[in-house]
Formats: C-alpha cells, structure tokens, sequence
C-alpha cells in the first residue's frame, strides 16, 4: 500500500531531522523486529518515507520491514544524486563566467593600472619623459622650491621646447621666490617666448605634473625624489587638475617686458606669509622650506620687522605681529568692506 493512499497518513515524516527520528515510527520498527512484519493499517506514514517497510504481495494486511541500510540507500541514492548534478551546474556555471572573464582581462590587459607606485629616482624620470613626450594638448606642473639647479633647467627647457614647437599648451606654477633667482628666471624668459604660461604664488600646494588631463604624477614621500605615484583614475586626475586651476586662478602672472622681478604686490605676499609663519611658531628653517628661499633670508626678513616693531625675542615679536596689522592683506579688506 502507497503511504499516500493509506487512510491512516495524517502527516509526513521530515527526514531532513536526521538527529530526531520520528518517535511513533521508531517505536513501531522496534516491536516489530521480532516478527519482521506489521499490520499495514497501522503502519505510521514516516516507515513508508523512509522506506523502512514494504508491501506483502501474499498478505496485503500485512508490510515487512526493510533493513535499515537498504531503505537509506532507497533515500540517499536520489538526494545523492541530486546534490551531484547541482555539483556539475556549478562548475558549468563558473566555466561560463570564466570565459567571459578571461574576454573581459583581455580587453584591459594592455591598459595602465589607475595607481601605480613609483620607487627611485631613475625610475621616475623614465616613467615621466615617457608621459610627457606623449603629451599631446596640455602641460600643467606646480614646481615647489624656489629656483632650480641649472642642470635641471637646461633638461625642462630642450623637453618643454619641444613641447611647445608640438603645439602643446603648457602652464607653470612656480613660488614668488623664483623671481629673484636669474637661472629660473632665464628659462622662464625663454619658454615664455615659445608660448609657455608661467604664474607665481607665495606657496605651491606640492610638486604635480598633469598630462592631457589623463595622466598625474605627485610626490608621495619626502625628499620628493624619492618616490612617485603615477595616477590614471580618471576623478583623481580631475580633481588635482582642478585643484590646479584654482591655484592658478590666484596666482600672479610673470610679465616680460623690463618689469621688475618682484613687484611690491609680490613682494608684500612674501612678506605676509613670513609673518604668519612667525605668529604660527614656525622656525626659520620650515619657513624657508615652505616659501622656497634661503634660511638666511627669511632670517633678514624676521630681523628687519623686529626692530621695526622694537622685539626682544620670538615670542614677543609672534604677539607684536598677530596685534599690529602688518599681515592683513590690503586687497583681502577692500573686498570685506564692499
């Protein structure tokens, strides 16, 4: 008789709690181990699930009990196999996917990762010769430090000729101080006549080269030479060219034409951010690696506003300035004012 015929099959057994047999059947099984059979009207309907009893073609009162390890193979054998074709979806689906996958590394195999660390200094040179010669529109360098060796420039001035000769647009942010070094000021004067942009601020945020807008290099480490990171991920190279613009929005333009290298409006920012350095507690020396000038300069610069204010010491002349108004920026009060 099928379990689900009977009369008396009022439930199902739930097999899946394989550490909770059914008690009512496991009673059963046990009373009938001695005579091996049992009436069949009584039969709970977890033995037919399990497969525990069977049919008497002879006696149909009657079922027989099934050993124990033949009926789980009757209820393994198709949840077995069941778990095996899952097994062999599985991997038919990752062999899929893993065509397409190989299709997809494929297509970006010659790609350049967004960010890559750049150790040495040789290292770095190469990498940037190699992205700057492939510039095609644009150049934008902040250049941090003061003047440069004059190694340095000769080596900027045969690249950025080239550059310009190409039609390649290309801009410079150096620091006021570069107006009173003549070998910067030399090279300036003559990319300027091929073309190239050159502004100056007090500070440079840090050393960047931008190419195309597609590729940046920053510093990652001091000294500067030391290590680079190269970036393609196209927001980060948009952010930072951005950052740019805005700097050179605020900076002041280097003008040819017999004007004098520093103007007072120049002149007067260096001096402002001396100040505030002094008032911020600063020493001579990050003064002077900050605004990219000599330590004996910013010395003189500290010297002369100290007597003009009658300081005996550091401390008294920080309290002096942030109470005198000699670092207010004229032009920053006029716009208050309207």
């Amino acid at each position: 008789m099928n379990p689900d015929q009977s009369p008396q099959h009022s439930h199902k057994c739930d097999i899946s709690r394989v550490d909770e047999p059914c008690s009512e059947a496991l009673a059963q099984y046990r009373r009938a181990l001695g005579t091996g059979t049992l009436p069949a009207s009584e039969v709970s309907p977890c033995l037919w699930e399990l497969h525990l009893v069977a049919e008497l073609p002879d006696s149909p009162e009657l079922v027989r009990l099934i050993p124990p390890e033949i009926a789980a193979h009757a209820v393994l054998r198709p949840l077995e196999d069941a778990f095996l074709a899952r097994g062999r979806e599985i991997d038919s689906t990752k062999a899929v996917f893993s065509a397409f996958t190989e299709a997809w590394a494929g297509a970006r195999r010659d790609e350049e990762p967004p960010l890559t660390y750049l150790d040495g200094g040789e290292l770095i040179s190469r990498a940037l010769r190699m992205a700057v010669d492939a510039c095609e529109t644009e150049l934008l360098t902040a250049q941090p430090g003061g003047g440069r060796a004059q190694h340095l420039l000769q080596e900027a001035l045969e690249r950025d000729l080239r550059l310009l000769d190409r039609g390649v647009r290309q801009r410079t942010i150096y620091q006021h101080t570069v107006r009173s070094h003549q070998p910067t000021m030399s090279y300036i004067e003559q990319i300027g006549n091929a073309g190239a942009e050159v502004r100056t601020l007090t500070e440079v945020f840090d050393r960047m080269i931008i190419c195309d807008r597609k590729v940046a290099f920053i510093p990652v480490t001091v000294p500067r030479a030391n290590s680079a990171l190269r970036i393609y991920d196209p927001g980060l190279v948009r952010f930072l060219a951005q950052f740019f613009d805005n700097a050179w929005d605020r900076s002041t333009p280097i003008v040819d034409g017999g004007s004098p290298l520093r103007s007072p409006t120049v002149t007067s920012d260096i001096q402002r951010a001396i100040l505030r350095a002094v008032v911020g507690g600063e020493t001579d020396d990050s003064i002077a690696r900050r605004l990219g000038m000599s330590r004996r300069s910013v010395a003189e610069h500290v010297r002369r506003i100290s007597v003009q204010l009658g300081s005996n010491s550091r401390a008294q002349l920080g309290y002096l300035l942030a109470t005198s108004g000699l670092m207010e920026d004229p032009e920053e009060e006029a716009t208050a004012v309207v």
